[in-house]
């Protein structure tokens, strides 16, 4: 009988080398696969999922801890006073949150918000979140609805982007203030209605306003209101914690007010608007008006079919941290 050659043995040990080489190889990055996180269809998007289930859209890590869970409390059963008790301890020129919400007007003075970031709020027989977060200069209002059930929400004691996030009472789930996005847990992919609010000062509002219900200062909790803790944080440029993505066109406190129309990002400056009353554009082939009117009240309708576009407004920073796609209206000024 033939003995195989030398050569042929080691090319047939060298052949089984690579086999089980390609072999390890190939389970290697299988188990990279099933034990890193992978993307799924939830909620709506495309979001990442760990091998333990955990959902998110912004990984955990990029989620800074700055202080204990509901540290800063959340304003669960609201008290309200009349425009004339308000008038003896709010200042003319303070800014506040002001809407009107199924014919009744509402007023939620910063210089409460600031210590307490959230109102769980009832307005009509209908769950309203009214949420401020100081970092950013973000007013905005939600429908506190999630899967047809009413939610108290609390802050985590976390930021993303500079921005406090929330969290629900009911799943623990953290949601961004700026979209009401919710960003890791179980609900993560879903988003919150929004509701038109506005930031103006108490005299302009006051004035046209005399009827609104304005939110007491007996929150059940002590803290110095009216004591301003962010004053020079509001002048100057700096921006405390980081954030994603940078734009200078624009002072970084820049009050802009940003929408969106089918996916497409678009923000516009507060002082344009106190200079020119109004501004007419078009997003995504849809013609739109932004004006603002004597009370600082901002509206965004489309034109073609005269409804509302709610806005969001935030200080510049932190709207393009979000959204870096956005389009800038800069009316005096190549973009």
């Amino acid at each position: 009988m033939t003995q195989p050659s030398r050569r042929k043995i080691y090319i047939a040990l060298a052949i089984t080398a690579v086999a089980v080489s390609l072999s390890i190889g190939l389970v290697l990055r299988q188990l990279r696969l099933t034990t890193g996180p992978h993307v799924e269809i939830v909620n709506g998007r495309e979001v990442y999922v760990t091998t333990s289930g955990l959902c998110y859209i912004v990984a955990p890590a990029e989620i800074q801890s700055i202080k204990p869970k509901d540290e800063i409390p959340s304003i669960d059963q609201p008290v309200y006073v009349s425009v004339e008790a308000a008038d003896a301890w709010i200042e003319e020129d303070e800014l506040v949150l002001a809407l009107t919400y199924n014919g009744i007007k509402r007023v939620y003075p910063l210089q409460i918000l600031v210590w307490h970031e959230i109102v769980n709020d009832t307005i009509a027989g209908e769950p309203v979140l009214v949420t401020y977060c100081p970092l950013c200069g973000s007013g905005i209002a939600y429908e506190r609805m999630i899967e047809g059930e009413e939610v108290e929400f609390g802050t985590s004691g976390r930021l993303y982007n500079s921005n406090f996030v929330m969290y629900d009472r009911r799943t623990n789930t953290y949601w961004s203030q700026i979209d009401g996005l919710a960003i890791v847990g179980v609900l993560t992919g879903m988003e919150l209605s929004p509701i038109s609010i506005d930031t103006v000062a108490w005299r302009d509002w006051r004035a046209a306003h005399p009827d609104s219900e304005v939110l007491s200062r007996e929150t059940g909790f002590s803290r110095p209101y009216g004591r301003g803790q962010y004053a020079s944080y509001y002048e100057d440029s700096s921006i405390l914690f980081p954030v994603s993505s940078r734009d200078d066109r624009i002072h970084p406190k820049t009050v802009i007010f940003g929408i969106e129309i089918d996916g497409v990002y678009a923000a516009y400056c507060e002082d344009d608007l106190i200079e020119h009353g109004s501004i007419e554009d078009e997003v995504s082939g849809v013609a739109i008006l932004v004006s603002r009117d004597e009370a600082g009240t901002v509206s965004v309708i489309n034109l073609a079919t005269s409804e509302e576009i709610v806005k969001e407004r935030d200080f510049w920073f932190a709207w393009y941290a979000f959204h870096p796609n956005t389009l800038l209206h800069l009316p005096d000024q190549e973009e």
